[in-house]
């Protein structure tokens, strides 16, 4: 069984490039994933000073994770990407990148977009943060 998720765009509120205002998830089981950062599985901070091989990264970093609990980046309810700095181009550039990769179904529900002072890696550009309503069944290591 697969938990049923609506996303939402109220007319009376601004156009998105994408996202939706409000997303709103039926009974269900729930995954919160830790902020996936640019870090290869040696632990080793990917692209130093490179926004797109960072966003890249975390993209894949963020797939692996989903994949963990048997979900799909259609399954994501809730993104918050932070990115380093407050250049309004890297902003909506990391936006773009990000929504055009394979994780983009991801980012079609509520999110939110930030940039902040640092991160916590030396040299970390980008991080991503998110929720997924999890279809019913085990992940793909077995766990319920």
């Amino acid at each position: 069984m697969t938990a049923e998720i609506t996303r939402i765009n109220p007319p009376e509120l601004h156009p998105t490039p994408g996202y939706h205002h409000i997303t709103v998830v039926e009974a269900g089981r729930t995954a919160f994933l830790a902020g996936q950062c640019p870090l290869d599985p040696s632990g080793t901070l990917v692209g130093e000073g490179d926004l797109d091989a960072q966003i890249d990264q975390v993209v894949a970093n963020s797939i692996v994770a989903l994949e963990a609990v048997g979900a799909r980046p259609e399954h994501v309810v809730r993104s918050v990407i932070y990115v380093a700095g407050d250049d309004v181009n890297a902003l909506g550039a990391t936006w773009w990148r990000l929504t055009d990769s394979a994780l983009g179904p991801a980012l079609t529900t509520a999110s939110t977009l930030l940039g902040v002072t640092r991160l916590g890696f030396s040299g970390q550009l980008v991080e991503l943060d998110l929720t997924a309503a999890l279809p019913g069944g085990t992940g793909a290591d077995g766990r319920r």
